[in-house]
């Protein structure tokens, strides 16, 4: 016997398109967020620094400040010994400061221990 078909099954046309859907959203989300997303197990306690940096800051008339107190080249070694040497140590100098001045302050920030050095500049 022989039938005739009228209609089409679209049963496995949905499944293939809803399994392609699939493929699609989660290779869209890979490529916007540059990683699969997990949902991460909750913990409580964190391992989040929680100390402020060092603010070292060079003014254009050569004065040196840290954490926006006045202090001189010897007095800023007596200052920092006190301090960890894991904590970060942030360089604000002024762009017409002398470059000697500002690689001798960072060289004291290095020779003291501390490793975590960086300069803070404005993007334009």
């Amino acid at each position: 016997m022989e039938r005739e078909i009228d209609q089409i099954n679209v049963i496995p046309l949905v499944d293939v398109m809803l399994v392609l859907l699939v493929i699609v959203m989660t290779t869209a989300t890979f490529i916007t967020t540059g990683h699969i997303p997990v949902d991460l197990a909750k913990a409580k306690e964190s391992g989040e620094r929680k100390d402020v940096p060092l603010v070292i800051t060079l003014s254009s008339d050569g004065s040196l400040f840290l954490n926006d107190q006045p202090v001189s080249q010897e007095g800023l070694k007596v200052q920092l010994i006190s301090h960890s040497r894991e904590s970060l140590v942030l360089v604000r100098a002024d762009r017409i400061t002398v470059l000697e001045r500002f690689v001798n302050v960072v060289d004291d920030v290095r020779g003291l221990g501390f490793h975590q050095v960086s300069l803070e500049v404005l993007r334009s």
